[in-house]
């Protein structure tokens, strides 16, 4: 049978199409950032992420994700309004962790201390670690704000198809020099978000991705949690 696909494919085969080197590059350099300046992102910009990150890969071609994205002063606008906002009950719509244990409780742990030491919160300090852990409902005073929603039908793998956009937007973010930090907290507010963006029932919210320029004098981000080695997380089968 004819593939009509199959021309256009050509191109990607040739080794010189891509340069591994430079996406290898990009992986080792993103990072979540903690600080942003207010400066606002053009919106050509902004959409050509978006355009890039639509390419993202998903269970029969899906595409689950929607996504709401917020200009600077609609972004000021919610900031205010969380900061106001009485403390609601963890409302996450999709189960967090039911526990952390393990190499995995050591790596949240070290990451969590790793924050608080670069932006000098003493162990111990309730009153400080809560403040940082405020800076999640300000947006780290990011200009812009990717709040992303799955079709609540496609269930599970929709939400898994909705992380493949996730990194695809901050690797695609990151190649313009746009910084980025998905933030999983922003979902706690899910009943307060569902109300003030209008979203409807049969959408799931799953996360924010706060961007735009980095602060690059803000201590947060000097901060860089390391990866495992591959021994700690590949099994070879040889046979």
């Amino acid at each position: 049978m004819k593939n009509d696909a199959l021309p256009a494919l050509k191109a990607l085969d040739a080794p010189d199409a891509l340069d591994p080197s430079g996406f290898e590059r990009l992986l080792a350099t993103r990072a979540s950032c903690r600080g942003f300046l207010p400066t606002p992102l053009p919106r050509p910009l902004i959409e050509r992420i978006l355009a890039a990150t639509q390419r993202t890969a998903s269970w029969n071609n899906t595409q689950p994700w929607q996504v709401i994205v917020t200009d600077a002063p609609a972004t000021e606008s919610l900031r205010q309004a969380l900061q106001s906002q009485q403390p609601e009950p963890a409302g996450f719509e999709i189960p967090p962790p039911a526990e952390y244990r393990g190499v995995y409780l050591e790596r949240r742990r070290a990451c969590g201390w790793g924050l608080y030491a670069a932006v000098g919160v003493a162990k111990g300090d309730r009153e400080a670690s809560q403040r940082q852990a405020n800076e999640n409902f300000r947006m780290f005073g990011a200009p812009h704000l990717a709040l992303l929603t799955s079709d609540k039908a496609l269930g599970t793998y929709g939400v898994l198809d909705c992380g493949g956009w996730v990194n695809n937007f901050l690797l695609a973010a990151a190649s313009h020099g746009v910084a980025t930090i998905a933030q999983a907290a922003l979902a706690q507010r899910s009943a307060f978000l569902r109300r003030w963006f209008g979203i409807p029932e049969d959408r799931t919210i799953v996360c924010g991705i706060s961007f735009g320029y980095a602060d690059t004098a803000h201590p947060a981000n000097s901060f860089r949690t390391p990866r495992a080695p591959l021994a700690e997380v590949v099994r070879w089968v040889d046979q």
